[in-house]
């Protein structure tokens, strides 16, 4: 059974994006998969790395104590589905947060001889659903951080096999036709994913 770690990251549970959630939830466990739903907001998360945990980073094994629950979860997918907005051409800092103080040494990569080598390669598939205020072409222009941060960084720890980034864009002003199309669009995906 493939098991999937769910990451989402919206404050509002009537937000379009906790919709986007809700069908990639609904459609990995239709597949029969194991999801580990992980709603970053409604767990309470603490994004902020802190002092101690910045001065142990490198001391693999006891880097992980303060998150040790999160990486038993992400140690334990098969698959990682990022659900989020963009805001400010980037991730909700509780997610970035997620990335800082969970993707250690140790746990998503490893160290040698100066390079960083991926050690997530358990995770198979990997997506992010997410949603962009502006137009494409604004993204473009400011250089898409958030697709460049999924498909290049967290694909680099994982080297999964099978990678989608599913984005709507001008959600700002998305019909509500626009965004029904993309639910729709995300399910599919999500039933071949």
């Amino acid at each position: 059974m493939t098991r999937a770690l769910v990451l989402a990251a919206h404050p509002c549970g009537e937000s379009f994006s906790q919709a986007l959630h809700g069908a990639v939830v609904g459609q990995l466990e239709a597949r029969g998969w194991d999801v580990d739903d992980c709603d970053l907001y409604a767990e309470g998360f603490d994004p902020v790395l802190s002092e101690t945990e910045r001065r142990g980073y490198h001391e693999v094994g006891a880097n992980i104590e303060p998150v040790s629950g999160y990486v038993e979860r992400l140690r334990a997918a098969d698959a990682l589905v990022m659900v989020f907005p963009v805001w400010n051409f980037g991730y909700p800092a509780i997610l970035k947060g997620f990335l800082d103080r969970v993707f250690l040494p140790g746990v998503s990569f490893r160290m040698e001889e100066g390079k960083v080598r991926p050690n997530l390669t358990h995770v198979k598939r990997l997506a992010a659903v997410t949603t962009y205020g502006g137009t494409r072409m604004r993204a473009l222009l400011a250089g898409d951080p958030p697709r460049h941060c999924v498909k290049r960084a967290v694909w680099h720890v994982c080297r999964p096999t099978t990678m989608k980034y599913l984005a709507l864009y001008d959600m700002n002003r998305a019909s509500e036709a626009k965004r029904k199309a993309f639910l729709q669009r995300v399910e599919r995906e999500m039933e071949a994913f």
